[in-house]
């Protein structure tokens, strides 16, 4: 039973991740409901989302761009590095001081998520306001979060990309790609935790690789908005749930 929600629950973010983004909201929670402590859930959450993610970042792969000076190529790398030493972080973290830390990350992202969604005023075209060094550290920065946690990765990228005078839609598929190649290097060091509830991980792999062409489907007719809208409100609500069970 708790396997078939999970299912369900693993449908809906890969829907939400390819109209919006924010499917980590749906999928954290959901695999911490079936036992998981928040750490191992962060894991497994990484570990299934992983293939949607890359199919999105290689359907736009063609607009990907460098930046600011830096190349594609040193973006990538990194993305790599960073994502590498955010997934170190997390296997070094406890599981008891990860799952006090995760409602703030949950804020965090949430905020991030509403900000970009709602206030933020990018605009294509603009010219470059940040150079190539900072630019680069920008995105190691946003790696190592992106490896230790992710949510609201996107809108940090596209702020630190468009900052630094890349269009909109290359902006766009430029962070879809960087995405994945951050938490490629968090899977590549995830495979080999222990104890990982691989069926678990494989239920929920499956749903959002669905969900993620049933939105594929969908991104024409969708109201984006609305979507958004509901992600920032499930964001707000699993914030106020996860200081209520921390106590904190």
């Amino acid at each position: 039973m708790l396997l078939s929600l999970l299912f369900v629950a693993a449908l809906w973010a890969g829907i939400q991740n390819a109209l919006a983004g924010g499917g980590s909201f749906v999928t954290l929670p959901a695999l911490m409901l079936t036992g998981l402590d928040a750490r191992t859930a962060n894991i497994a959450s990484t570990l299934a989302l992983f293939p949607a993610q890359m199919t999105t970042g290689w359907v736009g792969r063609h607009n990907v761009s460098g930046v600011a000076g830096l190349g594609f190529r040193a973006l990538t790398i990194i993305s790599l590095a960073g994502g590498a030493v955010g997934a170190a972080l997390l296997l070094l973290t406890s599981s008891s001081f990860f799952g006090h830390l995760v409602p703030w990350l949950v804020l965090f992202a949430t905020a991030v998520f509403a900000y970009g969604s709602f206030f933020s005023r990018l605009k294509e075209g603009e010219g470059p306001k940040i150079g190539a060094p900072a630019a680069g550290v920008a995105q190691f920065f946003i790696a190592i979060y992106g490896g230790y946690f992710g949510g609201g990765i996107g809108f940090l990228m596209l702020a630190a990309l468009t900052g630094a005078g890349l269009a909109m839609r290359a902006a766009g598929a430029t962070k879809n790609v960087l995405a994945g190649v951050m938490n490629a290097a968090a899977v590549a060091i995830f495979l080999f935790t222990p104890d990982i509830p691989w069926l678990t991980v494989a239920v929920t792999c499956a749903g959002a690789v669905i969900g993620g062409y049933v939105g594929a489907l969908l991104l024409r007719r969708a109201n984006e908005r609305f979507v958004r809208a509901f992600v920032v409100l499930l964001g707000a609500g699993l914030t106020i749930g996860l200081f209520i069970r921390s106590g904190g």
